[in-house]
């Protein structure tokens, strides 16, 4: 792979763990949910989890939905790393994907805005995004897999404090597929995921951006946590844009791989994979766990919030600024 250091073979095919696992377990839970509704086996959980059922099969067409939108993107890239399939055809299929989660599962932002077509097309760009901002991490052992663990434990919190158990059980499958994948995935890498996981890995996140509820906990008023996913956000947004712009300057296509990335610049500094990818995490962290308290500041803390963000992003680009010049 052309954004890659690695001189040795390695398979592609952990996505295909990645997709199965999540898969596996959404239908699983869809079918467990109508089966306590025909009775079965009924007698072996309390009201507790019995109360849920309903709630469950009422969803379970966005579920479905969901993962039909996942499956595109997963066959899509199995395709794309057995035949190498031009960037056009990818992002015709990205919106695609995009399209059917927010037209048919209501996968939607609705943060104050009115307008169904303009939160389902800004949530379909937004989903979009989140596919290429991963699939372009994953340009180094550990990236890809390790930082959407990070961030989707962010939003596991988010949700958990709103409440929202169907959104904090999707995130803790999603993280379980993940973690168990960068087993064998934290540099030296056994496996990478291809684009059949890190463009399902990316719409997964973008999900639980826009079905986490933000303010509902917010004690200082609810504008403060709408930001949040662009904070947990900050780290894969930033190397995306910095790229993209870096490549666009240059002539060439922003979706050609290269070893332009932040990771391969702090790479070329002296780090080891492993350090590399431990820096990435603890910057993601920085601007995560910050994000979590959005809940309970009131202004000067929000502003001081979004202030660390922009210092972390800060150190970042003098990092690349310095390495550009050492190049």
């Amino acid at each position: 792979m052309a954004d890659r250091y690695h001189r040795t073979i390695i398979p592609l095919g952990g996505g295909i763990a990645i997709f199965w696992t999540i898969a596996f377990f959404i239908l699983a839970g869809v079918l467990g949910a109508k089966m306590l509704c025909c009775g079965l086996f009924s007698n072996l959980f309390d009201e507790s989890v019995t109360a849920y059922q309903q709630g469950l099969i009422d969803k379970s067409n966005d579920i479905l939905f969901v993962l039909a939108s996942a499956a595109i993107l997963h066959f899509v890239g199995l395709w794309d790393d057995k035949k190498h399939l031009g960037p056009g055809l990818k992002l015709i299929m990205q919106f695609t994907a995009a399209t059917i989660a927010a037209v048919f599962a209501d996968i939607r932002v609705e943060f104050f805005i009115e307008s169904k077509l303009l939160t389902t097309v800004a949530s379909v760009f937004w989903i979009v995004l989140m596919i290429n901002a991963f699939n372009f991490m994953d340009n180094m052992d550990g990236l890809t897999a390790g930082i959407a663990a990070i961030t989707s434990a962010v939003l596991f919190v988010a949700a958990a404090m709103s409440g929202q158990v169907f959104v904090s059980a999707l995130a803790l499958v999603f993280i379980g597929a993940v973690l168990g994948f960068l087993l064998f995935n934290f540099p030296p890498a056994k496996i990478f995921m291809g684009d059949c996981g890190s463009m399902v890995i990316g719409f997964f996140v973008a999900v639980l951006t826009l079905r986490t509820t933000y303010y509902h906990q917010g004690v200082s008023g609810k504008i403060y946590p709408v930001l949040l996913p662009l904070i947990v956000m900050a780290v894969p947004l930033y190397d995306f844009a910095s790229v993209t712009i870096l490549r666009i300057s240059q002539g060439k296509s922003p979706f050609v791989g290269d070893t332009q990335h932040f990771s391969h610049r702090l790479k070329k500094r002296g780090l080891s994979d492993r350090q590399t990818a431990l820096t990435l995490y603890l910057a993601t962290l920085c601007t995560g766990i910050s994000a979590i308290f959005l809940y309970q500041v009131d202004l000067l803390g929000a502003i001081l919030i979004y202030a660390q963000t922009i210092m972390v992003l800060s150190i970042i680009a003098i990092l690349e600024m310095k390495t550009k010049q050492a190049d």
